[in-house]
């Protein structure tokens, strides 16, 4: 089977490893993020003497036929950042497929490991599927689910669901290539599902009217390599990196995002429920400007700078039409 392979990232390097394990598969071209041409699917196209294609449209009929001219019987997208339109979609005899890091039909869209933390999920999906013109709605080859514990965050969420894509884009190709691959509508599991929209800047600000598990979520959801949760004491801006749950905390009225303890190298802060351990932050613990009855809040000018800005972009678009 010859594939046409569109990708970037560490998810894209572990699938093709992967995929190159078998000798079925061949690899016709690598079509990178054109914004970051990605250097080690560089180095991937010199060492099995394909070409490597930067394309700013691959939707354009010229790079249709000049990607059709390759002959490649399957078209792979591998965390490739381009729209796909109904041409490109049908170009390749058996299609265009995609692994996706979401239990589609939830979770479409953007930053789903993020969201899935963020929601409590108690396990998280890995989905390979046919593309379609819609945003990660086309049928499922093969889905596979790993479970969420307290422990994980954002960096081991993502380091299995790089594994779990490899391993599932690799089966599928195997079915597909054998002529078992069935295809599952996403309407079979739900009729709706839903879409995750993509986290901006602004996003990160802790609201410690939150109950204490949504904070301890929000916190770990967007840990490193994420930007990282953050909050103000002082005017000055915090960034909060781990917090836990305090075992047997009991719920109490009070005034959230007040620290009311220091333990153990760490803060103990009143949320809008009880009270939770920020375990790592910075400016470090050992800073003195945490002091039992200080209160963090929430950076207000950032916010109507967002604001600002927004509206900005807002009065631009106005303006083109």
């Amino acid at each position: 089977m010859k594939i046409g392979y569109f990708a970037d990232g560490l998810w894209s390097h572990k699938a093709l490893e992967k995929i190159l394990e078998d000798e079925r598969f061949v690899i016709s071209f690598i079509v990178p993020r054109y914004d970051t041409q990605d250097p080690v699917l560089k180095e991937y196209s010199d060492h099995l003497n394909v070409d490597y294609l930067p394309i700013k449209n691959v939707n354009h009929a010229d790079a249709i036929d000049k990607l059709t001219g390759y002959g490649a019987d399957i078209f792979v997208s591998m965390s490739f950042n381009q729209i796909l339109k109904k041409k490109i979609l049908e170009s390749a005899p058996l299609g265009f497929i995609n692994c996706h890091a979401g239990a589609l039909p939830f979770y479409r869209g953007r930053n789903v490991l993020n969201w899935v933390l963020i929601n409590d999920e108690k396990e998280f999906g890995v989905t390979v599927h046919y593309i379609d013109e819609g945003i990660d709605t086309g049928d499922i080859i093969l889905q596979t689910m790993g479970e969420i514990t307290d422990h994980d965050d954002y960096s081991t969420l993502l380091s299995q669901s790089i594994d779990l894509c490899a391993e599932l884009l690799f089966n599928s190709l195997d079915e597909i290539d054998k002529g078992t691959a069935i295809r599952k509508p996403q309407s079979e599991i739900h009729p709706v599902g839903f879409y995750c929209s993509r986290r901006i800047d602004g996003d990160e600000e802790i609201d410690w009217n939150w109950k204490s598990r949504q904070i301890f979520n929000f916190i770990r959801a967007i840990s490193k390599p994420g930007p990282c949760a953050r909050t103000t004491l002082n005017g000055n801006e915090i960034v909060v990196k781990k917090a836990s749950i305090v075992p047997d905390a009991v719920d109490y009225i009070g005034i959230p995002g007040e620290i009311v303890g220091l333990k153990d190298g760490g803060l103990i802060v009143k949320t809008g429920d009880s009270i939770i351990f920020i375990k790592s932050l910075s400016p470090p613990h050992s800073s003195k400007i945490y002091r039992v009855g200080t209160r963090f809040g929430m950076n207000l000018l950032k916010k109507v700078q967002l604001l600002q800005e927004r509206v900005k972009e807002l009065e631009n678009s106005t303006r083109q039409i």
